[in-house]
Formats: structure tokens, C-alpha cells, sequence
């Protein structure tokens, strides 16, 4: 399972994609998107998904 961005949430702070271990987090359209074939919920790199641990604004990176 691969994790997503609840756009209407999304502040486009950035934070998300630099943490991203795996290069799966890029800003489209002026809002950020989780590739779900680079998506890896950080495995093998953290015990938690990064996304949502670095993301101010709660529950906006989210299971898919």
C-alpha cells in the first residue's frame, strides 16, 4: 500500500518532499503528489512514512 496527499489540505510547504527517501513526493500543478510506484511507506529507510510525520497539518499524507 502506498501512501497519498489529501490536496485540499495540502498547505505546498514542501516539507513532504524533501524527506522523501525514495524521490516519490513532486510538486505538479503547483500541488504535491505521491508516485505510487516510488512509494515504499519508507520501508527499509524509516519505521514510520516520512510524509506524514514532517507534514504540519494532520492526517493530509494518508494511506491510499
Amino acid at each position: 500500500m502506498t501512501y497519498k496527499i489529501i490536496v485540499s489540505q495540502c498547505t505546498v510547504c514542501g516539507a513532504c518532499e524533501y524527506e522523501c527517501p525514495n524521490a516519490a513526493i513532486s510538486l505538479k500543478n503547483e500541488v504535491y503528489v505521491i508516485n505510487p510506484k516510488k512509494c515504499t511507506r519508507c520501508k527499509g529507510h524509516f519505521e514510520s512514512p516520512q510524509c506524514a510525520v514532517v507534514c504540519p497539518v494532520p492526517d493530509t499524507c494518508v494511506p491510499a
